[in-house]
Formats: C-alpha cells, structure tokens, sequence
C-alpha cells in the first residue's frame, strides 16, 4: 500500500499510475486539483487508487492522509514525497530569463520551501511511527539531478531539493535497523511535468523526458529487492532496461547527496 503525493500530474501521475498496474493499493493525493487526481483514479481502471485532497505543508493533512491510508488498507508500505513547487512559481520565463534570489518575493519563497522541504518532513513523520510498528516500509523522496540544485537563478528550487538530498541521508541514518528505508528518486534530466513553462518552445520540449522513466525504479525500491538499501540515490534515466532489475539499480545508484572528495 503507497502514498504517493502530488499524484494528479506529471512524475506523481506515472507514478500512480505505475504503482497501480503492478497491483499496489495507493492514496493520491493533491493540494487543490480534485479534477486531475480523480481523473487518475478513474484512468488507472481500478478501485486501487483513492484520490485524496490534502496539503502536505499542513501537519494535519499529513495526519490525515496516513490515517486513511491505514483505515482503508490496515497498512503502509511507502510514502512517495512527491508533491513540489517549481520555478514556475518564480517566473514563467525562468529558463531565459534568471530572477536573482534578491528579487523573489519571500511569501513566494516559503509556498516552495514549505512544500517541497517541510512538506516531506511531515509527511515521514507521519508515516515513520506506522512503518517502524511494522519493521518495515519504503520513504521515497524525488529529488533531482545537482547541477539543476547548483543552477544561477533557481532559487529557491534548487535549495529545496539539495535539503532534501540531506533530509533523505539523516533520515536513513534516523531508520537504521528499523526495516525502514530512505532513498532518493530522479528522473535524470528536465521531464515533461507541470513544472515546464507552457511558453517553451516545441523544439525544446522534444528532448524532455517521459514522466514514467522513473516507474522502473520506483517498483524496484518498492519491492523485496531493495531490502536494506537506504541513504541512496537512484538516476532513472541511467536504469538499462536490458539488465536485470539488480544490474540496472546497481547502475543508476549513487550515494544520496555529494561525493566527498
């Protein structure tokens, strides 16, 4: 049974989606967009899929959700801390155009850092207790690659996900022993989500990625397979789909986080 937020549009979608075909039982959830997390309930085919609205830079919706999760299903096995605001928030030309981080309105700046940092927190410290009880449970945060973190005007996207590189690396460390594990997802490169301006170019857009590269993956870690691999970061768009599932997350996986030198 997975939660999967921010599951209306774009990665969250696919990963519903991908959750659901594989025989998983999943709560959607969106912080407004009733439409769309019901319109993947009902395109998954199935009565697997709960929509759910619910902002997970509120404590008590955090609550909530996990509390459905357990009341429907009698269980939780992962949480996927999915649910993010992006650069579009800054400026709809932030591809062509870098707003510098002086020039940001700060209510704008803590919307994104509360969803996309403080968002996963509260969720896994909702889910954690459930997952420990059971000796065991999969937190899977989406991250994205480090260059876009270390990119001239993506503030504060870019910080959001670097601190949450580092929640998924203390948070491992936290559940050690537990059964519970933390990793990082990305899809590896600009994906064709939401968070694209719709301003940008077709010629531009045709290199973006799909948003279900990531399910590969995401079922792995979802599976027995990823027992005891936690603290890591798995890079969807280096998964080989002609290996075998160990051989392909041994090459997409990296330690969460930066190399140390």
């Amino acid at each position: 049974m997975a939660i999967v937020t921010g599951g209306g549009r774009g990665l969250g979608r696919a990963m519903v989606l991908g959750l659901a075909a594989a025989g998983a039982r999943v709560v959607a959830t969106a912080a407004r967009e009733a439409a769309e997390i019901e319109a993947v309930a009902g395109e998954s085919g199935s009565s697997r899929v709960i929509p759910m609205i619910a902002d997970v830079a509120r404590e008590e919706d955090c609550a909530r959700i996990v509390a459905l999760a357990r009341d429907r299903f009698g269980r939780l096995d992962m949480l996927v801390n999915n649910a993010g605001r992006g650069m579009k928030y800054i400026s709809e030309r932030f591809l062509t155009e870098p707003t510098r981080f002086w020039e940001i309105d700060p209510d704008v700046w803590r919307m994104v850092i509360d969803t996309n940092v403080n968002g996963p927190f509260l969720m896994a410290r909702a889910a954690a207790p459930a997952m420990i009880d059971a000796g065991r449970g999969r937190i899977v945060n989406i991250s994205m690659n480090h260059a876009t973190m270390r990119r001239r005007g993506f503030s504060p996207y870019g910080p959001s996900k670097a601190a949450l590189e580092s929640e998924t690396i203390i948070w491992a460390q936290d559940l050690d022993g537990t059964g519970v594990t933390v990793n990082a997802l990305l899809p590896g490169g600009a994906t064709a989500t939401g968070m694209i301006p719709e301003g940008l170019p077709q010629e531009a857009r045709t290199g973006l990625l799909d948003p279900a590269i990531v399910v590969p993956p995401l079922l792995w870690l979802a599976s027995e397979a990823s027992d005891g691999v936690t603290g890591r970061r798995l890079d969807a768009s280096r998964w080989r789909r002609e290996l075998s599932e160990a051989e392909a997350a041994k090459a997409a996986m990296d330690d969460a986080g930066w190399a140390i030198a």
